[in-house]
């Protein structure tokens, strides 16, 4: 009994690793730096697509966007393809990667465990999890940004938007309770924009940066 149960606790503790260790490669800051760029010099100093979108264009911040999803997404997907689920739960297991994912994302050790806001990483997360709940949560936040133009303020809605879908969809308890917490962490992770939206400062797509040129947007 004793030893199944290390098994067990085995299982899930190589699931969070190997999501924590994929969640943590700095997209961002590599691709910065490969153009000779320190990323967290520049803009908001967030290493992640939002900032190199804004100081390194179009180009770089879509293959940062892509593949911080894509690590969410392996976090998740290695827990099953990698490890032993006879003795786990597949959906927990799941979850511990994908979670573990976001949480190396945001404190990657690498960098003095400063990262990024875990939105790409989590939409990764969200399309292994629950494919119906990235979708509504994508959709919150395109209405969102395409009405505010803030990215800030649609990452915010999408976060709040995520647990209420999953909730109608009467998806497993789990899942649920992990998109919970993903969104609450959506939201405490912008809680400084919601601050300088208020306060006319938070810049716009398209826009100037009004008032405050150091914001701290999201991914």
């Amino acid at each position: 009994m004793v030893l199944s149960l290390n098994n067990i606790v085995m299982v899930y503790f190589l699931a969070a690793l190997t999501g924590f260790l994929l969640g943590s490669i700095p997209t961002g800051f590599l691709v910065a730096r490969q153009r000779g760029v320190d990323i967290r010099s520049k803009g908001s100093g967030n290493i992640g697509a939002t900032n190199v979108f804004r100081n390194l264009g179009w180009k770089a911040g879509t293959f940062v966007l892509l593949m911080d999803a894509f690590k969410g997404w392996l976090g998740c997907r290695c827990a099953v393809f990698f490890l032993d689920t006879s003795t786990a739960d597949p959906v927990l297991l799941l979850i511990a990667g994908g979670f573990a994912s976001v949480l190396g994302h945001n404190y990657t050790p690498w960098l003095r465990f400063k990262g990024g806001k875990g939105i790409a990483t989590s939409a990764g997360v969200l399309i292994a999890l629950t494919p119906w709940g990235f979708l509504m949560a994508l959709l919150a936040f395109l209405i969102a940004t395409s009405i505010s133009r803030y990215v800030s303020l649609g990452s915010i809605m999408a976060g709040i938007v995520l647990p209420v879908a999953v909730w109608g969809r009467a998806e497993p308890k789990p899942i649920l309770y992990i998109c919970i917490l993903m969104g609450t962490m959506a939201v405490i992770k912008h809680r400084t924009n919601i601050g300088r939206i208020i306060a006319g400062q938070e810049p716009r797509i398209g826009g100037a940066k009004s008032k405050g040129e150091g914001e701290k947007t999201c991914r």
